[in-house]
């Protein structure tokens, strides 16, 4: 979202909503359509292990990202 309202500063305000909303919308139908891929050939146990491990990982580097600076 700033990086969106820096370059509606700096470009056209309507173009940079359009882009970005069209953006949005093309990363969340990529979500749904490997979502539900995913959950057709996997077991639950295996989505929800898989998501706790990735979770974990990406807390994990934010906290040392903070803490080196």
């Amino acid at each position: 979202m700033l990086a969106t309202m820096t370059l509606a500063t700096t470009h056209g305000v309507v173009g940079t909503w359009a882009g970005s909303t069209v953006g949005m919308v093309a990363a969340d139908a990529l979500a749904i359509v490997v979502g539900r891929q995913l959950g057709a050939r996997l077991p639950d146990r295996s989505i929800r292990i898989g998501a706790t491990v990735a979770f974990v990982l990406f807390g994990l580097a934010l906290i040392v990202q903070g803490a080196i600076g």
